[in-house]
């Protein structure tokens, strides 16, 4: 065989090489959407919901402790941001209508945080290896945010409905009061409150399940 037939199988060997690749890695990223916890069946009670990822609990108690929001209201947040789903992202755009185009912004994981102030909070908060499609970490990013707009905005960490319009909208769309000719805005942070509420009331009843279910937590080992 002369040099241009090696060359050739050279490149064919290269463009295989590739396509195995691309291949290997979609399947490492398709493992990952997969082996992410399942969204809770009943989203309605937060008691449930924490039966089914006890870990949850610990994630969103520690984030409150950390920043300050209560956990009923960081679990609203995250059912209303993705309904508990790890991977989620906007639905694509339509270019003419029935091609597949850009997604309307870069929001991504449980929070749907966009990748700005992700990289916001990843530096202000030392949490470089912070992920999205983790729990842990979405829970202490809203426990972040929420902080954030408290302190800039001076709203209640108590005031849920206020919370996710800052959340929603930014602290500059917060300030400009652009939420006030979004009545749709309106009404998706008036449902956030009052599903906040709700867990909270139901958390009540159950909490001492979560705090102290493990065998070494006795005494002062138990979270009061």
């Amino acid at each position: 065989m002369d040099g241009k037939g090696k060359g050739l199988s050279g490149q064919s060997v290269w463009a295989r090489g590739r396509w195995v690749l691309l291949l290997l890695v979609t399947a490492v990223l398709g493992g990952c959407a997969t082996l992410a916890p399942s969204p809770p069946q009943d989203q309605s009670n937060i008691c449930e919901i924490f039966r089914e990822q006890p870990r949850w609990y610990d994630y969103a108690r520690a984030s409150q402790e950390e920043w300050g929001t209560p956990i009923a209201t960081q679990m609203a947040f995250i059912q209303q941001e993705s309904s508990f789903r790890s991977h989620v992202r906007p639905p694509r755009e339509r270019l003419l209508g029935f091609i597949p185009w850009r997604r309307p912004s870069s929001a991504y994981g449980y929070a749907q945080a966009q990748d700005p102030v992700w990289g916001e909070y990843r530096e202000d908060a030392g949490a470089l290896m912070a992920r999205r499609t983790h729990m842990k970490h979405a829970t202490d990013f809203i426990g972040w945010y929420n902080r954030r707009s408290h302190e800039r905005l001076g709203i209640s960490l108590d005031n849920a409905e206020h919370l996710y319009l800052a959340y929603h909208e930014g602290p500059g769309g917060y300030q400009r009061g652009s939420y006030n000719n979004r009545p749709q805005v309106r009404q998706v942070a008036r449902n956030v409150a009052q599903r906040a509420t709700r867990y909270q009331s139901q958390l009540e009843r159950c909490e001492s399940e979560f705090r102290c279910r493990r065998f070494y937590q006795f005494g002062p080992l138990c979270p009061d």
